[in-house]
C-alpha cells in the first residue's frame, strides 16, 4: 500500500515509488533475470560458438569468397539506404515539425507504417509489384531491368524497413525546439537554407547522429524483407544475415556463428556509441538550461 507524503516533504522532489525495498529488489531482479536469459545468454552463446574451434577456424570463416561478397553487398546496401533515409527523414521532420499543411497526420501515419508491417510482408509486396509475374514485372523484363533477386530489390526492401528511424527520432526533437530560432534568423535576413544550416541542423545534430546509427544497424542486420527479394544467390544477393542462415543450414556452425558474431559486434558498438550520444545530448541540454 502506498504511503502518504508527509507535509514537510512537499517542497522536495518525492520518489514516485513508495513500496518497500523488497518489492523494488524483486522488480529489479526480475528485469535482470529477463535480460540475462533473453539477451546476455544468447549473445554470449554466439561468441562462444564462434570461437569453439579456435582463432584459425574463426578467421577462416571470413576468408571465403562468399563471405567477402556478403560483407561487400551489406555495406553497399547500407551505403545507399542510410543516406536516402537521412535525406527523407530530415525533410519529413522539418515539414512536419515546422509547418502546417493538409495531410500532415497522414504523412506521420505513413512514416510509421513499416513499424506495423512485417518485413516479410513488405518483401512480398515488392515481389508482387516488381516480380516477373508482378504488376510491372513484364514491362521490366521487356526493358531488361531486374529489380527482384538483384541488388535494387534488396536496396528497396531495406529502405522500406528502415526509413522511419531517422524521421521518428527527429520529429519530436524538432517539435520540442519550436520555430522561434528559425523565425529570428529569417527576420535578420537569413535565407531558408542558411537558417536550416546554421540553426536547425546544429540543434538536431546529436539526435540525427543517433538516428543514423540505429538506421545503419538495422539496414545491415535486416533479414526478413531481404530474404524474400534476394533469391539467396550465393556470392551475388546474399547479405550477411542471409549468409549466416545458409552456413547454419549447411551445418557449418562455427562459420555461421563467426559471421553472426560480426553482426553482434556491430550491435555492441551501436549500443556503446548510442550511450555516448545520449550522454552528450543530455550534457548539451543541461548546458543550455544553465545558459538560460
Amino acid at each position: 500500500m502506498s504511503k502518504a507524503i508527509p507535509h514537510g516533504d512537499i517542497g522536495r522532489p518525492a520518489s514516485v515509488v513508495t513500496e518497500g525495498s523488497r518489492v523494488r529488489w524483486l522488480l529489479i531482479g526480475t528485469a535482470i533475470a529477463f535480460l540475462a536469459l533473453f539477451l546476455v545468454l544468447p549473445l554470449v552463446t554466439v561468441f562462444v560458438q564462434a570461437f569453439a574451434k579456435g582463432w584459425e577456424a574463426y578467421l577462416a570463416a571470413f576468408t571465403e569468397q562468399d563471405a567477402h561478397a556478403a560483407i561487400r553487398l551489406t555495406l553497399i546496401v547500407a551505403a545507399i539506404a542510410v543516406p536516402f533515409n537521412v535525406v527523407f527523414g530530415i525533410m519529413a521532420s522539418w515539414a512536419i515539425a515546422k509547418f502546417e499543411f493538409a495531410g500532415k497526420n497522414l504523412l506521420v501515419t505513413l512514416i510509421d507504417l513499416p513499424f506495423s508491417v512485417s518485413p516479410v510482408v513488405s518483401g512480398l509486396i515488392y515481389v508482387l509489384v516488381f516480380g516477373a509475374q508482378g504488376l510491372i514485372g513484364p514491362w521490366l523484363i521487356e526493358h531488361d531491368i531486374q529489380i527482384i533477386f538483384a541488388v535494387p530489390g534488396i536496396v528497396l526492401a531495406t529502405i522500406f524497413v528502415t526509413f522511419p528511424f531517422v524521421a521518428r527520432q527527429l520529429i519530436p526533437l524538432m517539435q520540442e525546439q519550436g520555430t522561434a530560432e528559425e523565425e529570428a534568423a529569417l527576420t535578420l535576413g537569413a535565407s531558408g537554407w542558411h537558417a536550416f544550416r546554421t540553426v536547425t541542423l546544429p540543434n538536431i545534430r546529436w539526435g540525427l547522429l543517433y538516428s543514423v546509427l540505429l538506421c545503419n544497424a538495422r539496414a545491415m542486420g535486416e533479414f526478413g524483407a531481404v530474404s524474400v527479394v534476394s533469391g539467396h544467390i550465393r556470392g551475388l544477393t546474399n547479405t550477411l544475415p542471409l549468409h549466416v542462415e545458409i552456413l547454419y543450414n549447411e551445418y557449418n556452425f562455427v562459420a555461421s556463428f563467426a559471421v553472426a558474431s560480426l553482426l553482434a559486434g556491430l550491435a555492441l558498438v551501436t549500443l556503446a556509441v548510442k550511450s555516448g550520444l545520449e550522454w552528450r545530448y543530455s550534457a548539451d541540454i543541461a548546458a543550455g538550461a544553465r545558459g538560460h
